[in-house]
């Protein structure tokens, strides 16, 4: 995630005292700032992958002291009288997802977990005129006390994020649209084509969101209905099959990483689960409905997540202390109290 460079008409705007002063306080400050970085950019990839929610990346950037030079004079020429006030995103994180519906996830997930003090759909507001053009979600979020109990919550109280949510297409679009008109080098006679042609190219983008996300809607019918007709006759456990099994058995949760599946199944694996069929044999005694109740699941939980609760209820302790889970002891056994909190017991 980069700075986005000043275009050809704000280059060179007024540098006052003020902007001045604000400059060398940020100067002074972005040290610390870029291990608060650091730090948000941990936890909103912790948050997704511990939900399951699959997403193309998660790359995090603190302003650089030129950006936020030429952001502070732009403010002051526009009459702000404190330009450090109004610069909300010195420290930045942008998730990637392949989906456009798993936007919404990511962003109704960083609501559930976190402080959202500000939300704005910009794809929404195009719309909304009646346009094509730049899409993304741009959430202000701040450390409260639910991260109180972090390691690094004091690190992350410094500075509120900027977090951007935006599928692999809509990104596509922002990086060569911003590239091309902040290079500075189309002919004002040219720009009305310009501006129709990337009009014209954001709206087959989001045709192509809608198109991909419909080909995954067909995809897990389809193996609905191959598991539903018994098709499985070698079920081994493969990550290829376990994704394929987790969508016939959770078919209303979302796709997770394909590393998380590999990862899934070698904890099958430790369970001493040589098969999908003595995966599905071990799950037969768990009540999910219950463990749903019990985790109080308020986001899309992916299918990863969902199976790895329910080894919890079923393991207990034993599921903990896997190898695969020693990087996650202390969160594994947090979880399983709220199973049995909510009278869910190991088989």
């Amino acid at each position: 995630m980069t700075d986005r460079p000043a275009s050809p008409d704000e280059r060179r705007p007024p540098f006052d005292e003020v902007a001045r002063a604000a400059v060398a306080e940020y100067a002074a400050a972005r040290p610390a700032l870029i291990a608060t970085g650091e730090a948000w950019t941990a936890l909103v990839r912790r948050i997704l992958d511990e939900a399951g929610i699959n997403y193309l990346s998660v790359d995090g950037r603190t302003k650089s002291v030129t950006s936020y030079a030429g952001k502070a004079a732009r403010l002051r020429a526009q009459g702000a009288p404190d330009p450090a006030a109004e610069i909300t995103d010195a420290v930045g994180v942008r998730v990637i997802t392949y989906l456009h519906r798993d936007v919404a996830a990511v962003a109704g997930l960083v609501a559930e977990q976190l402080d959202v003090v500000d939300d704005r759909d910009l794809g929404l507001e195009t719309a909304s005129q009646g346009r094509f053009g730049y899409a993304s979600r741009h959430l202000r979020v701040q450390a409260d006390e639910g991260v109180a109990g972090e390691p690094s919550y004091d690190v992350l109280a410094r500075h509120p994020l900027s977090l951007q949510i935006r599928t692999v297409l809509q990104h596509a679009w922002a990086e060569f649209e911003h590239d091309i008109r902040y290079k500075g080098t189309v002919p004002a006679a040219q720009v009305p084509d310009l501006d129709r042609r990337f009009t014209l190219a954001a709206g087959l983008l989001e045709l192509a969101d809608r198109e991909f996300s419909t080909i995954r809607d067909r995809l897990q019918e389809a193996v609905r209905d191959t598991r539903a007709d018994g098709a499985d006759d070698d079920p081994r456990v493969d990550p290829s099959d376990l994704a394929a099994f987790l969508i016939g058995r959770y078919p209303e949760a979302g796709w997770s990483r394909t590393d998380h599946y590999a990862w899934m199944a070698g904890l099958v694996l430790e369970l001493g689960l040589a098969s999908l069929e003595e995966l599905d044999h071990a799950l037969a005694p768990v009540d999910e409905a219950a463990v749903t109740t019990a985790m109080g699941y308020k986001y899309p939980a992916g299918a990863v997540r969902r199976l790895d609760d329910a080894l919890l209820a079923r393991y207990g302790e034993r599921y903990v202390a896997l190898r695969g889970n020693a990087h996650r002891v202390d969160l594994l056994a947090a979880r399983l109290e709220r199973l049995r909190g909510g009278a869910v017991t190991p088989a």
